[in-house]
Protein backbone atom coordinates (compact mmCIF):
# COMPACT_ATOMS: atom_id res chain seq x y z
CA UNK A 1 0.00 0.00 0.00
CA UNK A 2 1.61 3.23 -1.07
CA UNK A 3 1.06 5.93 1.09
CA UNK A 4 1.93 8.39 -1.72
CA UNK A 5 0.98 7.13 -4.95
CA UNK A 6 1.17 9.03 -8.13
CA UNK A 7 -2.45 10.80 -8.77
CA UNK A 8 -3.93 11.71 -11.83
CA UNK A 9 -7.28 14.53 -11.66
CA UNK A 10 -10.14 12.85 -11.71
CA UNK A 11 -8.88 9.87 -9.26
CA UNK A 12 -10.79 8.81 -6.33
CA UNK A 13 -8.68 8.90 -3.75
CA UNK A 14 -9.58 7.21 -0.41
CA UNK A 15 -8.75 7.95 3.33
CA UNK A 16 -8.80 5.65 5.97
CA UNK A 17 -10.47 6.76 9.02
CA UNK A 18 -11.73 4.02 10.94
CA UNK A 19 -11.07 -0.20 10.83
CA UNK A 20 -14.58 0.36 9.31
CA UNK A 21 -14.93 3.27 6.98
CA UNK A 22 -12.89 5.69 5.02
CA UNK A 23 -13.47 9.29 3.27
CA UNK A 24 -13.31 9.76 -0.01
CA UNK A 25 -12.28 12.41 -2.67
CA UNK A 26 -11.44 13.31 -6.25
CA UNK A 27 -7.79 14.45 -7.11
CA UNK A 28 -8.46 17.84 -8.49
CA UNK A 29 -5.03 18.54 -9.65
CA UNK A 30 -2.28 21.06 -8.57
CA UNK A 31 -2.13 24.50 -7.68
CA UNK A 32 0.81 26.42 -7.52
CA UNK A 33 2.26 23.04 -6.88
CA UNK A 34 -0.33 22.22 -4.18
CA UNK A 35 -1.91 19.14 -5.14
CA UNK A 36 -6.01 19.44 -4.08
CA UNK A 37 -8.86 17.27 -3.81
CA UNK A 38 -12.54 17.85 -3.99
CA UNK A 39 -14.52 15.97 -1.41
CA UNK A 40 -18.12 16.35 0.29
CA UNK A 41 -18.03 17.75 3.92
CA UNK A 42 -20.02 18.55 6.78
CA UNK A 43 -17.19 19.86 8.38
CA UNK A 44 -18.27 23.48 8.22
CA UNK A 45 -21.77 22.96 7.98
CA UNK A 46 -24.34 24.90 9.97
CA UNK A 47 -25.82 21.33 11.21
CA UNK A 48 -22.95 20.66 13.58
CA UNK A 49 -24.92 17.33 14.67
CA UNK A 50 -25.66 14.74 12.36
CA UNK A 51 -29.15 13.49 12.81
CA UNK A 52 -29.57 9.99 11.45
CA UNK A 53 -27.06 9.76 9.63
CA UNK A 54 -27.51 13.19 8.01
CA UNK A 55 -26.21 16.73 7.80
CA UNK A 56 -27.85 19.60 5.74
CA UNK A 57 -25.82 22.00 4.40
CA UNK A 58 -23.06 20.14 3.71
CA UNK A 59 -20.71 20.80 0.45
CA UNK A 60 -18.29 19.63 -2.05
CA UNK A 61 -15.18 21.11 -1.21
CA UNK A 62 -11.49 22.16 -3.02
CA UNK A 63 -8.62 21.67 -0.17
CA UNK A 64 -5.07 20.74 -0.28
CA UNK A 65 -4.80 16.70 0.32
CA UNK A 66 -2.97 17.09 2.77
CA UNK A 67 -5.58 18.99 4.81
CA UNK A 68 -8.31 16.02 4.00
CA UNK A 69 -5.49 13.39 5.15
CA UNK A 70 -1.92 12.70 5.45
CA UNK A 71 -2.82 8.91 4.46
CA UNK A 72 -4.78 7.74 1.29
CA UNK A 73 -4.65 5.73 -1.79
CA UNK A 74 -6.20 5.47 -5.07
CA UNK A 75 -9.11 3.68 -5.39
CA UNK A 76 -10.61 3.47 -8.85
CA UNK A 77 -12.58 0.57 -8.15
CA UNK A 78 -15.65 0.70 -10.57
CA UNK A 79 -13.33 1.26 -13.67
CA UNK A 80 -13.69 -2.29 -14.73
CA UNK A 81 -17.42 -1.55 -14.26
CA UNK A 82 -18.03 1.91 -15.88
CA UNK A 83 -15.52 4.10 -17.56
CA UNK A 84 -14.29 6.84 -16.01
CA UNK A 85 -15.45 10.03 -17.26
CA UNK A 86 -12.99 12.62 -18.91
CA UNK A 87 -12.05 15.00 -16.12
CA UNK A 88 -11.73 18.20 -18.21
CA UNK A 89 -14.90 17.71 -20.40
CA UNK A 90 -16.72 16.51 -17.41
CA UNK A 91 -15.58 16.37 -13.63
CA UNK A 92 -14.07 19.80 -13.20
CA UNK A 93 -17.02 21.74 -14.01
CA UNK A 94 -19.51 19.04 -12.41
CA UNK A 95 -17.02 19.90 -8.97
CA UNK A 96 -17.21 23.72 -9.42
CA UNK A 97 -20.82 23.56 -9.90
CA UNK A 98 -21.26 21.44 -7.01
CA UNK A 99 -19.11 23.83 -5.06
CA UNK A 100 -21.74 26.32 -5.59
CA UNK A 101 -24.43 24.98 -3.88
CA UNK A 102 -25.68 23.10 -0.14
CA UNK A 103 -25.51 19.11 -0.37
CA UNK A 104 -27.28 17.42 2.09
CA UNK A 105 -24.87 14.73 3.82
CA UNK A 106 -26.72 11.40 4.32
CA UNK A 107 -24.50 8.90 5.42
CA UNK A 108 -26.63 5.63 3.79
CA UNK A 109 -27.65 7.71 0.68
CA UNK A 110 -25.19 10.29 -0.21
CA UNK A 111 -21.81 10.29 1.44
CA UNK A 112 -18.13 10.89 -0.01
CA UNK A 113 -17.82 7.82 -1.44
CA UNK A 114 -21.10 8.03 -2.94
CA UNK A 115 -20.35 11.98 -4.19
CA UNK A 116 -16.53 10.48 -5.61
CA UNK A 117 -18.01 8.15 -7.86
CA UNK A 118 -21.07 10.21 -9.25
CA UNK A 119 -18.56 12.48 -9.84
CA UNK A 120 -15.82 10.13 -11.61
CA UNK A 121 -18.43 7.48 -13.40
CA UNK A 122 -21.61 9.49 -12.94
CA UNK A 123 -23.04 6.90 -11.11
CA UNK A 124 -23.29 6.65 -6.94
CA UNK A 125 -22.15 3.76 -5.10
CA UNK A 126 -20.55 3.01 -1.19
CA UNK A 127 -19.06 -0.09 -1.15
CA UNK A 128 -18.33 0.57 2.80
CA UNK A 129 -22.64 1.02 3.11
CA UNK A 130 -22.81 -1.90 0.90
CA UNK A 131 -21.03 -4.37 3.02
CA UNK A 132 -22.91 -2.58 6.35
CA UNK A 133 -26.29 -3.33 4.89
CA UNK A 134 -24.70 -7.33 3.82
CA UNK A 135 -24.25 -7.81 7.71
CA UNK A 136 -27.39 -5.66 9.22
CA UNK A 137 -30.17 -7.43 6.87
CA UNK A 138 -29.26 -10.35 7.20
CA UNK A 139 -29.49 -9.68 11.53
CA UNK A 140 -32.69 -7.98 10.89
CA UNK A 141 -34.21 -10.63 8.51
CA UNK A 142 -33.49 -13.26 11.17
CA UNK A 143 -35.22 -11.37 14.12
CA UNK A 144 -38.56 -10.54 11.40
CA UNK A 145 -38.60 -14.09 10.83
CA UNK A 146 -38.82 -14.89 14.83
CA UNK A 147 -41.07 -11.61 15.35
CA UNK A 148 -38.54 -10.01 17.75
CA UNK A 149 -39.67 -6.84 16.62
Amino acid sequence: KNSRPKLYPGDIIEFPRCKYFSHFGVYYGERDGVPYVAHLTCRDSETKILLFGRALNSSVKLEPLDVVGKKYKVNNYLDEKHPPRDFYSHIKSEIEEAMTKPITFDILFHNSEHQATLLRYGVKKSEQIEKVYSKIVPTWRQAFEKKMF
